[in-house]
This record gives C-alpha cells, structure tokens and sequence, in this order.
C-alpha cells in the first residue's frame, strides 16, 4: 500500500475531511495528515515517513489485535485505551487494515 492510495480510501469514505492541524507544533520537521468524520479525527500519519498509521480502536479490542499482530502497537502520541498504531509493510494484510480503518471512521461517526 502506498500512501496515494491510502489517502484515497480514506477519502472515499462517508463525509471524510482531511487536514494538517499540528503543524504549527512541528515547526517543520514533520507533517501530520488527518483524516476527520463530522469534526473527528479517525486516523493520521506522518507523510514524511508514511511506515504507520494511527487509528480509533475499541478497547477491547485492541488485546487482541496485539497479540495477532507486531504491526500493533502503541499509538503515536494519542490514548492508548482507544488508539492504536498500525505498522505498514508488517504482518497485517493491507485489507484488515484498511477494514480498521474503516471501523474507526465507523466508531467516530456514530460515537461523536
């Protein structure tokens, strides 16, 4: 998966916005993309180095996912009971993570 193509998934589902909120604290060292639903991030990564993504998860959930998975893990610089990183390339196929995906613009739709 390459990031031309994830962007455009994540475009593709139901009123999805994107941004780049954070870069005023980078100071241009690195770019955060957001994808948002009604107002709510559902995931972002850095585009300078496009290796994870981080999204909305159930809690519980998320045990789960890490023990099947090493590409799981803690999410970059977001709450750990609801957020978790995806490494790209790793051992998750790019259909479950993109079917992550579109459970967290799934959970923050209908839970915000």
């Amino acid at each position: 998966m390459n990031i031309e193509d994830f962007r455009e998934y994540c475009l593709s589902l139901p009123d999805t916005t994107e941004g780049t909120p954070f870069e005023k604290f980078s100071k241009g060292k690195f770019t955060i993309l957001v994808f948002y639903v009604n107002g709510h991030m559902y995931c972002y990564f850095n585009i300078d180095d496009f290796s994870a993504i981080t999204i909305k998860c159930e809690p519980e959930r998320i045990a789960q996912l890490k023990e099947r998975y090493i590409a799981v893990t803690e999410p970059y610089n977001g709450n750990k009971k609801h957020w978790i990183s995806i490494t790209l390339h790793a051992d998750m196929p790019d259909n479950e993570i993109l079917a992550l995906v579109r459970n967290s613009h799934h959970l923050v739709q209908h839970h915000t």
